[in-house]
Parts: structure tokens; C-alpha cells; sequence
């Protein structure tokens, strides 16, 4: 298995971010050094991009490319940095192995995600969380809701756990759809994890989405919304510089911004018709 790293300048890494993910579609590790930003993808040998399209990608803003060769257990090793996160003072989402000091939390998300992305710790995730949750709290009849590229599946146990239903959870990936699974039977929750790929099928109708997905697979999105439109949106994965142009794409359909959230260069916004 191959890490593939490009290391560019702070101040180049959004429009840097931006190119890769056209070229990885499946998103990037996120790292900030010191004086840098790094992107790295994972694969086999023959499966990753080539170093010329990465340094296109970059452009002026590379610093360095970094290709290690690393252990063929490398998808279990998230064990040593998953640890509990908190979103606000009543959600925590954790591994099973981690309860001391969550006991207090309101609502518990047990997630082991093994070879699945998506543990609460991203940025796009924990505001993800916190949309939903403040949607909950404002008190609206729970509704059926489908997660667009759910990963391990945390936003649909989310939903799930707060009364949404019913709740579908859809990935291309199999370690993910089988990971969602797994989750749900962990948190006692019930989930239709099912595989299905955005790019060439259409997503499933429900009154709330979840897509924490990169911003060309939100836009890609937008001329393939179900005949029975969602009457909410909950978006991320994009950059902070990314969200206008998302909005404006969906505002088309009727949307219109409810709210929005930042942390660093990510963003998240929640749209309702």
C-alpha cells in the first residue's frame, strides 16, 4: 500500500484541495505542518494518480510530494488516533473502547470505522452534526432522511438517534456500506445501508439529506435531485471559498441558505426550500 502526500504553502492549500479532488474524487487525508499544508491518498501500487497530474494539481503552490510505503494493516492503525468527540454539550460520537469521561453526554455514537472514512473528528463531519442537531432541536416533525456517501454511517446514526425514520445510508464503497451496518447494530439503530454510486445512479427521495461529500460531487447532484424534492439540505465536504457556488447551484431548485457553519477552511450549510 502507497501514501502519497502533496505538501503545498498555507495560503495555496484551498485552491490546491480543490484540483485533487477532481482527480480523487474519494477525498484526501488532511495534515497542517508547519509552514504547510498536506494532502495524502492511500492505494495500491497502479491505483493512485501519477505524480505528474499531482503536480499540476498543485502548481505554484507545491512544496514537496512524499511517496511512503506503509504496512498492509495500515486501515486498522486509525485505533491510535480515534478518540471522543464532542459536538456541543449533548452529542459525543466515540469508539467502543472509550467511555470513561462521556458518561455525562446526552447522546452517545459508538464508532468503530475500521476501513470506512468518518469518525465525528472532521471538520465536515462535526459540523454535519451540528446542523442536524440544531435541526432536531428546532422541533420539526421527524422526518425520513437518506446519507448521501455515509462513510461509516455516524451522520445516519445521528439521524437515527435523534428520531429521524426512516433512515437510508448509501455509499459506492463495500467496507462501507458493510461498516454503516456494523455501526447501527452497534448503536441499536435501525439503517438501510445500501451501495449505490452518485455518479451514475440517482439518490434516493427523502424529506432531509445529509451529503458530506466534496464539493464537484454536490454540484454533480443538482441535475440528478429526485422528482420529490428534499425539503432540506445538509451539505459539506466543501471549502469555505466553495460554498457559494453550491448554494447558487441548488438555489435553482428552490433552496435557500437556513444556515452555515465554519471551521477552519471547511464549511457546511444547511438548505431548506
Amino acid at each position: 500500500m502507497i501514501r502519497l502526500a502533496v505538501r503545498c504553502r498555507p495560503e495555496q492549500a484551498e485552491r490546491v484541495l480543490a484540483e485533487l479532488v477532481e482527480i480523487v474524487p474519494g477525498g484526501v487525508e488532511e495534515e497542517i505542518g508547519d509552514g504547510y499544508v498536506e494532502y495524502a491518498i492511500y492505494g495500491p501500487p497502479g491505483e493512485i494518480p501519477e505524480l505528474p497530474a499531482l503536480e499540476v494539481a498543485a502548481g505554484d503552490g507545491l512544496v514537496e510530494i512524499l511517496t511512503t510505503e506503509i504496512p498492509d494493516d495500515w486501515a486498522d492503525r486509525w485505533r491510535d488516533f480515534h478518540e471522543p468527540v464532542w459536538i456541543g454539550k449533548r452529542l459525543v460520537v466515540r469508539p467502543s473502547w472509550e467511555s470513561e469521561a462521556t458518561g455525562s453526554a446526552e447522546i452517545e455514537i459508538v464508532i468503530d470505522p475500521g476501513r470506512a472514512f468518518g469518525t465525528g473528528a472532521h471538520a465536515t463531519t462535526s459540523l454535519c452534526l451540528e446542523l442536524l442537531l440544531e435541526l432536531a432541536d428546532a422541533g420539526p416533525e421527524r422526518c425520513p432522511v437518506v446519507d448521501l456517501g455515509t462513510g461509516s454511517g455516524v451522520l445516519a446514526i445521528a439521524a437515527a438517534r435523534l428520531g429521524f425514520s426512516p433512515v437510508t445510508a448509501i455509499d459506492h464503497e463495500i467496507p462501507a456500506v458493510e461498516a454503516t451496518a456494523t455501526n447501527a447494530e452497534l448503536n441499536g439503530v435501525e439503517i438501510a445501508a445500501e451501495r449505490l454510486n452518485l455518479r451514475q445512479q440517482a439518490a434516493p427521495s427523502a424529506s432531509l439529506w445529509l451529503a458530506n461529500l466534496t464539493a464537484p460531487i454536490l454540484l454533480e447532484l443538482v441535475p440528478r435531485l429526485p422528482e420529490e424534492l428534499p425539503s432540506t439540505l445538509i451539505l459539506s465536504g466543501m471549502l469555505c471559498a466553495e460554498t457559494e457556488a453550491v448554494a447558487a447551484a441548488f438555489a435553482g431548485s428552490g433552496y435557500e441558505v437556513e444556515a452555515r457553519r465554519e471551521r477552519g477552511d471547511w464549511a457546511a450549510l444547511r438548505l431548506t426550500r
